[in-house]
């Protein structure tokens, strides 16, 4: 990593001590003698640590803090600053500043605190990759979960991909079906041949049979040409049948059939077709209880629920919506170029309170939807659809709306008078004590 700084100061003597000082240490360093010159570099380098002066002419020290933290939160920022401005160096850090320097300071005394910095920023650095590396362990393709039920998900998506055996997906909608059926074809020894989809739900009886076996030149009235199934199209590759809970019971005979001996005829045709497909189902009904119902046969029943595998619903796996809200909101944040959103923590306990009737699917709709209409950097409560609000916070109490707004104005004159506690007393009309009282009572250091 290269270990570049930026000096920016005022004083020429300064600047060149720092720079010749640092350079001797190993690091790359540019200097700027003042904040507009400063921020210019800023943004052509990028450099990890800034050393800038507060007392600059024109912008100073604590707007290039805000400038640089707008744009690269990562950038370590060390202020410098006399001893008649201590109270402009404590602003800074609450801004962002790593840390501040008094002058006149001993040299090797810098010296030691970028080095410091340098070692924190590193540590920042390997968190970030060790959190990347086990984030990649809770994710399978586009498939996210780190609770056991997504884990024991995985594995036997790794475990049947290298077969030909058939799959049947079980889930409520909207908990990654068909995700999961693209990811077993994609690590399958087929993944360079046509995954094929059919929605058996989507479909009339009638219009399922043909999409299924395609048809001949004058099978019917509207046949005015001949028509590949999807099984044709799916020749050496892998059909995905959606929904085969819908199926009627005319369309299960023959897809019996072809289960059984990968053979069909196409309607209206007499040619017997054979095809190596492999077969991944889904069904957001139990098959067995369609069968005890008479709904569905049960010899269809047994070729298709070779290898059973069930998704639990978001309700029952919540440790893994902060995974998903994550990745939903770098999802709809990078095609828009804008900078990823934070969401606050009272925010995503919303979320994770809720149940989720429409699973997965709805979350990524409501993320989807806070992502493409919040114009802050953090999303919090009040950003969410008013369904999720209402479900975590009820209306507030009279006592509660003026506890808030006491709160509001205390934090408001504390920092009118810079914390200074008697002046803030003073204007707001209580005595030092009452201001204690109301301190300790609202939380407020």
């Amino acid at each position: 990593m290269k270990k570049k700084i930026l000096v920016v100061d005022d004083e020429e003597l300064m600047r060149i001590t720092l720079r010749d000082s640092l350079i001797k240490e190993g690091y790359e360093v540019e200097v700027a003698c003042d904040g507009e010159e400063g921020w210019e570099k800023f943004k052509k380098e990028y450099p990890v640590l800034v050393l800038t002066d507060l007392k600059l002419p024109g912008m100073d020290g604590i707007q290039l803090l805000e400038k640089i933290k707008s744009i690269s939160s990562d950038t370590i920022v060390i202020v410098i600053t006399g001893y008649g401005t201590i109270e402009s160096a404590v602003q800074a850090m609450k801004l962002g500043a790593y840390d501040y320097i008094c002058k006149p300071f001993i040299l090797e005394d810098m010296v030691l605190l970028v080095k410091r910095a340098f070692e924190v920023y590193n540590l920042r650095e390997e968190n970030k990759n060790l959190k990347s590396k086990l984030k990649e362990s809770y994710k399978l393709g586009d498939i996210i979960g780190k609770s056991e039920k997504m884990q024991e998900v995985y594995r036997m998506i790794t475990a049947v991909a290298k077969t030909t055996a058939t799959v049947i997906i079980y889930g409520e909608t909207g908990t990654g079906k068909e995700l999961v059926a693209e990811t077993i074809h994609k690590l399958s020894p087929r993944k360079n041949k046509p995954l094929i989809k059919v929605s058996c739900a989507a479909l009339p009886e009638t219009l399922l049979e043909s999409e299924l076996f395609g048809y001949e030149r004058g099978a019917f009235t509207d046949a005015v040409s001949r028509k590949i199934g999807r099984f044709e199209m799916a020749d050496g590759g892998t059909l995905f049948l959606d929904d085969v809970d819908d199926i009627k019971p005319e369309v299960q005979v023959k897809l019996l059939r072809v289960l059984q001996e990968r053979k069909f005829e196409r309607i209206g045709g007499t040619e017997t077709l054979q095809v190596d497909v492999r077969i991944i189902a889904a069904s957001k009904k139990d098959l067995l209880d369609l069968v005890k119902e008479g709904k569905f046969r049960e010899d269809l029943y047994y070729r298709l629920n070779v290898i059973p595998i069930y998704l639990a619903p978001l309700r029952e796996r919540k440790e893994d919506i902060p995974l998903l809200v994550e990745h939903f909101i770098e999802k709809y944040t990078k095609p828009a170029g804008d900078t990823k959103k934070e969401i606050s923590p009272e925010a995503l306990e919303v979320l994770v309170s809720y149940n989720w009737p429409g699973n997965v699917r709805e979350l990524e709709n409501v993320i989807k939807r806070v992502v493409t209409l919040c114009n802050k950097d953090k999303i919090t409560p009040q950003d969410l659809p008013e369904f999720l609000q209402y479900q975590k916070q009820p209306p507030k109490t009279i006592q509660e709306v003026v506890k808030e707004s006491e709160k509001e104005h205390i934090l408001k004159i504390l920092s009118q008078t810079k914390g200074r506690k008697k002046e803030a007393a003073k204007i707001l009309g209580i005595t030092p004590k009452t201001l204690w009282q109301k301190l300790k009572e609202y939380g407020i250091k």
